[in-house]
């Protein structure tokens, strides 16, 4: 079978990671993450930079490879995978579907796994199966174990198909977001990540029919949030809770985290540029 994972990430970068040999395929289109500088002291994200960063996480975790560790202890950072890990542990939802590198979709009630697969890739567009990533969350939780497709509609029929009632999920397509919405109501919460490069028109679906939206590099995203009453967290890279689910799970994490909301109009030491 073929070992093949693609992502979007470190500034947009397209990277190829195929039989653990990293190609960079598109260079980053953002150059300066507010987080990047935070956590590794990178001024400047380079195609060296994110060749070498992608490198770091197959070595230190096994990303895309049979040595993946699936789970991870809370930090105490803010984003989505903490959000909906914390939203497990307290039992506001009853499981998670996310996209991750050696299964593509999978069901997920652990909150450690939730974090272990979430909290540590972004971006991703496909995968390739490995055995001992789907072992590990499952077979039965693995949506397609045959080609560990990515389909986060897919994701939660299944999830609903398996009893579980309230779904949280990740989606990087407004479209999905609508049909999620109009197909299970209120009963999935979902999280709109990945939303750099989001038109207009895009951004305004999201706030319509999104509980959870990350701003990343997304222009558009921050300008709709000035218009729209959301909670606010993080003053770099924010994350805004946007219906009443979605602001109580910001607000359950700041609380968690010792954190107050963001009240300022607009974040601080944005990425640059915003696209």
């Amino acid at each position: 079978m073929e070992d093949r994972h693609v992502m979007e990430c470190l500034g947009m970068s397209k990277v190829i990671i195929e039989n653990g040999k990293v190609t960079v395929i598109d260079g980053p289109r953002i150059k300066f993450c507010p987080l990047f500088k935070k956590y590794r002291n990178i001024d400047e994200i380079t195609e060296e930079i994110v060749k070498s960063n992608i490198e770091f996480r197959i070595e230190s975790f096994g990303m895309c490879s049979q040595d993946r560790e699936i789970r991870m202890k809370d930090f105490l950072s803010f984003g989505i995978s903490e959000i909906l890990s914390s939203a497990l542990k307290k039992g506001i939802i009853d499981a998670a579907v996310i996209a991750a590198d050696g299964c593509g979709t999978v069901v997920v009630t652990e909150p450690e796994i939730v974090q272990g697969l979430g909290g540590r890739i972004s971006g991703l567009c496909g995968t390739s199966p490995i055995e001992s990533v789907i072992e590990g969350v499952g077979r039965e939780n693995v949506l397609d174990p045959d080609t560990a497709s990515i389909d986060m509609v897919g994701g939660v029929r299944k999830a609903k198909s398996m009893g579980y009632r309230t779904i949280a999920t990740t989606i990087v397509s407004a479209k999905e977001a609508s049909i999620l919405r109009e197909e299970f109501g209120d009963s999935v919460v979902i999280a709109a990540v990945h939303t750099s490069c989001m038109s207009h028109d895009d951004a305004r679906t999201a706030f319509d029919v999104c509980d959870l939206v990350t701003a990343c590099a997304s222009e558009t995203v921050r300008e709709e949030s000035r218009r729209r009453d959301v909670v606010t967290a993080g003053n770099k890279v924010p994350v805004y809770g946007v219906s009443e689910m979605g602001k109580r799970l910001v607000m359950m994490r700041l609380e968690e985290t010792g954190k107050e909301p963001w009240n300022g109009k607009d974040p601080e030491d944005p990425p640059r540029p915003l696209i």
